[in-house]
């Protein structure tokens, strides 16, 4: 199609300037501050949660060492409990009683070298939980500071759309009347480039290169019908005449 009735050139200007709207509200969704704000909270919260995978790891391992410690414990305490009755019953031969006497000794050996290793799982268990609990609330604090932010970008979200529905609607009116093959025409162009299809012919500059036309070019399309389409042999794209083109 190389002809269009002058109020349908002057119409596709305005869809024109709908979908640049549209364009840049799309732009201004995909770069809301708190999409980016969103990306750094998530790679800290994956960091975090790395970490406390390994802390709950580590204190459910020392958990299990300190049970286990504190049952070798109680082992040697029942062994010594039951040696000692034997012994204060003065039952059995000097020969036996001097054997638990000297059982009962190493018992308590034993009983105070796996105290000591109970002490310091139990210690190592402390300093780790300590450590568990103030991650998770770093943990907590983080997730709910990226509520927040969520929040926030489903505001904006609401509102941009909000907007493109305006907009949209707008756009479908307006385009409402044309041809289809110009509007064909226009949406092919305008894929080809960079979403800008039309544009103004004002005072002699053609605002789809932001160039004067050159003074030959000029007189030529002044002379071309109102109907007849013209291009911008700079940028390629639909110049729009009205009664400031000249």
């Amino acid at each position: 199609m190389t002809t269009a009735p002058p109020e349908a050139q002057h119409r596709l200007l305005e869809v024109q300037a709908l979908d640049t709207r549209l364009d840049q509200i799309a732009h201004r969704r995909a770069n809301v501050p708190a999409l980016a704000r969103l990306i750094e909270l998530d790679s800290q919260l994956a960091d975090l949660e790395t970490a406390l995978v390994t802390s709950r790891t580590a204190a459910n391992d020392l958990r299990r060492a300190v049970a286990k410690a504190e049952s070798d414990v109680e082992q040697v305490r029942t062994r010594a409990t039951r040696d000692q009755t034997r012994l204060d019953s003065g039952s059995g031969s000097p020969k036996d009683l001097q054997a638990l006497q000297s059982e009962l000794a190493s018992l308590g050996r034993r009983q105070g070298e796996l105290e000591e290793v109970e002490l310091e799982v139990m210690e190592r268990l402390e300093a780790h939980e300590s450590v568990l609990n103030e991650l998770t609330t770093a943990h907590d604090a983080l997730v709910a500071q990226r509520d927040e932010v969520v929040a926030e970008r489903d505001a904006a979200f609401a509102e941009l759309d909000a907007d493109a529905d305006r907009v949209s609607a707008q756009r479908a009116e307006m385009a409402a009347p044309l041809d289809e093959k110009l509007l064909a025409l226009y949406e092919k162009m305008r894929a080809r480039l960079g979403g800008v299809a039309v544009a103004a012919l004002r005072h002699g500059r053609s605002e789809g290169s932001g160039l004067m036309v050159p003074g030959t070019e000029l007189a030529r399309i002044k002379a071309l019908p109102p109907e007849e389409i013209v291009f911008c042999e700079d940028s390629g794209r639909i110049l729009v005449r009205g009664e400031d083109a000249f």
